[in-house]
């Protein structure tokens, strides 16, 4: 296993329908380029990438087609959740990497300096996620829209993508998920529950992920092209 090689796991398998779109949001077009492959883009052009699994419903693996490509592609199918898809896409990857980069597609404005500064705190402390520190204040309710109280919003951060975990934890992480029936949101909770540290690092608060038709306006302005 190679320690500073990466796989990359592109999760396309999300239904969207909070856009209210036939199609699902990844897969819709942002100035004539579709929505995941911009991140495509990104991790096929880095050199610490050896293998794609991209996973999507068979009918749109023709969105990734190029030929091109000097990194290899395979397919997963998605899961019922996100947790089940990632799942299939770990099982899918056949390359001696030590490392797995897990990305929502729908996530379309990374740089690969963003990219590459999560990898590199993963290589250090085995696992990293981007994030940001939340800027707002929050309230924590008690289930009737009750505040409870406010917590110090210092010490909180909103958990974006890329997420980077050495494989080999990776896996134990799955294998303890599937023994205590666990479901997660995000990869890198399933390092915590084997008590692993994660490293946040700083990422870019125009790294949206695009669910409704807003956020889509804005992923349009922030990626500064022509209409």
């Amino acid at each position: 296993m190679t320690s500073q090689e990466v796989s990359v796991i592109l999760l396309c398998g999300g239904q969207g329908l909070r856009m209210q779109n036939a199609t699902p949001k990844q897969f819709l077009t942002l100035h004539n380029k579709i929505i995941a492959t911009y991140s495509w883009d990104v991790f096929k052009a880095l050199p610490e990438v050896i293998e794609i699994v991209v996973v999507c419903d068979p009918a749109y693996q023709n969105f990734f087609a190029s030929p091109d490509l000097s990194v290899p592609l395979k397919f997963a199918c998605p899961g019922r959740h996100r947790q089940d898809s990632v799942f299939n896409g770990l099982k899918a990857l056949t390359s001696q990497a030590g490392f797995v980069c897990i990305h929502d597609s729908a996530r379309p404005i990374i740089t690969p300096p963003l990219v590459q500064r999560v990898l590199k705190a993963a290589f250090q402390h085995g696992a990293a996620a981007a994030g940001m520190p939340i800027k707002f204040t929050i309230k924590e309710h008690d289930g009737n829209h009750i505040v409870k109280q406010t917590p110090d919003r210092s010490t909180y951060w909103e958990v974006q993508t890329p997420q980077v975990v050495r494989k080999d934890i990776l896996e134990q992480g799955f294998a303890y998920a599937l023994e205590n029936h666990l479901k997660v949101t995000d990869d890198v909770s399933l390092v915590e529950h084997l008590g692993h540290p994660v490293k946040l690092v700083e990422g870019c608060y125009t790294n949206l992920k695009i669910t409704t038709a807003e956020d889509l306006i804005l992923a349009k302005y922030l990626l500064h092209e022509p209409s």
